[in-house]
């Protein structure tokens, strides 16, 4: 694949930007190195300066980065906005509780008397260059997300970016830079997929995380633990969303859309499979349908719309014989399921908000993920077969409960196989909460303090005298 910034909404090329040779990859994996030796010495007070002093630059530009990612794909405009403020936000979060989060931590007195030690405590040390592998459908904040606590923390960041964002992956290196982090502190890799391998396998390299699909994450994985080298996967989901017979129709059904069609349908933690308890299947169907059906559907760039085209042909393609596959096999289509018929989006790759019902266990989309403007929603007569349904899936990201029964409450938290539960709204990431899932979604934490201490040295300091 081209490294390349093509417009989605019309399918144009804009840019087409050369891979770095092998010699210029050397040059910053060596500058990376250098850059790591002198900022594992940094004070937190050092490292929150800069980082706050990044957050400002970020708000500042917040426009021109929207833009950029709009522009590369496909992104609402007000939604990509919102992307780059929060990515300011999560940085300041970082700079203000680094230190705290990697504070050196004391045993109890009498397990180190047991242990014949006189003292011993903790520590949380960098590790070094972290290669961060990252996808296109949140190009700011998915790097942010690793990039913030990363560099609180003493590391240091490569990025490979998709192929499709490279623009956007530039800017975020300019961004650091501007800030005033010393040079190598964070790097963006023009590479293609074919040199990510020689990366992830240089001794400069001392870890990876992943953000995107199934198969990307095996890939990386396989080569990182043949390298004995840590990672962090956070994969693809088809995240449950249970109506339950105590909720608020309405409130869901609303939510529910919007859950849905966010990043125009292209998110991980997108609610996609619609599991509705019987007593209230029908009034929910014929809100959510409706919602959906009325959805403006155009141009990114343009306020007021609020779904764009899918970021690549080939990601339309894949939604469309998903879509085929479940008709095929009876699925019934209450809304959309098919390219918008006006002229002027026709060269672009946009696909209708599309609601499904009558899927079955036969059908591809009951347990591939669905990655754009495409629900499928299931029928249940009780909250046993909504947690059986909402478990068929080999996905365990996240999920979206909507009930106000305590005893609903304690079963789904019991029993729901996912990283997260939602009560009565929709799935949504913050610095302050571990971010990441189980089964094929992928392992490891992001955010919070689980997510800064995935990548440091949890080293054990003791004393016999």
């Amino acid at each position: 694949m081209a490294i390349a910034t093509v417009n989605p909404a019309d399918g144009r090329t804009v840019e087409v930007f050369d891979p770095l040779d092998e010699a210029a990859v050397e040059h910053r994996l060596a500058r990376a190195q250098s850059a790591f030796e002198s900022w594992r010495l940094t004070t937190f007070a050092h490292r929150a300066e800069l980082m706050h002093r990044a957050a400002e630059l970020l708000d500042r530009a917040n426009d021109e980065i929207a833009r950029t990612m709009t522009l590369e794909m496909g992104k609402p405009l007000a939604q990509a906005r919102a992307e780059a403020a929060k990515c300011a936000k999560a940085m300041r979060w970082y700079a203000d509780r680094a230190e705290a989060l990697l504070a050196d931590e004391h045993p109890a007195a009498e397990d180190v008397a047991d242990s014949g030690g006189a003292s011993a405590f903790v520590r949380y040390r960098p590790l070094g260059a972290v290669l961060a592998v990252m996808p296109w459908n949140f190009p700011f904040w998915q790097v942010v997300r690793f990039a913030a606590p990363a560099l609180m923390a003493g590391n240091v960041g490569l990025l490979k970016h998709a192929s499709n964002v490279p623009r956007t992956a530039l800017a975020l290196e300019e961004l650091f830079a501007r800030a005033g982090f010393p040079q190598g502190c964070f790097q963006t890799l023009l590479i293609g997929s074919s040199t990510v391998e020689a990366v992830i396998r240089d001794e400069r390299v001392a870890a990876v995380t992943l953000t995107g699909s199934e198969g990307a994450g095996r890939s990386v994985a396989a080569v990182a633990g043949d390298e004995i080298k840590k990672t962090v996967l956070e994969l693809g989901g088809s995240d449950p969303f249970l109506v339950l017979p105590s909720a608020d129709v309405a409130a869901a059904a609303e939510r529910a859309v919007t859950a849905r069609v966010q990043n125009n349908g292209q998110s991980c933690i997108a609610a996609k499979r619609f599991v509705v308890h019987t007593d209230v299947y029908e009034e929910f169907l014929s809100a959510f349908t409706a919602r959906m059906r009325a959805l403006t559907v155009g141009d990114p760039m343009a306020e007021g719309t609020e779904v764009g085209p899918l970021a690549t042909e080939q990601g339309r393609t894949d939604l469309e014989e998903l879509v085929a596959d479940a008709v095929g096999h009876g699925a019934s289509v209450e809304c959309g399921g098919g390219r918008p018929d006006d002229p002027a989006l026709g060269g672009g790759w946009y696909y209708l908000p599309t609601v499904l019902t009558g899927v079955t266990p036969r059908m591809r989309i009951h347990r591939e993920e669905a990655f754009g403007p495409v629900a499928t929603v299931y029928r249940v007569a009780d909250l046993d077969e909504a947690i059986a349904v909402a478990n068929d899936s080999p996905f365990g990201l996240s999920s979206n409960v909507w009930t106000t029964d305590d005893a609903d409450r304690e079963r789904c938290v019991r029993d729901l196989r996912a990283g997260g539960v939602f009560f009565n709204g929709m799935t949504a990431s913050h610095p302050a909460f571990p971010f990441g899932g189980v089964k094929r979604s992928g392992y490891g934490r992001e955010l919070s303090g689980h997510g800064i201490r995935e990548f440091c040295n949890v080293t054990t300091v003791w004393s016999g005298s």
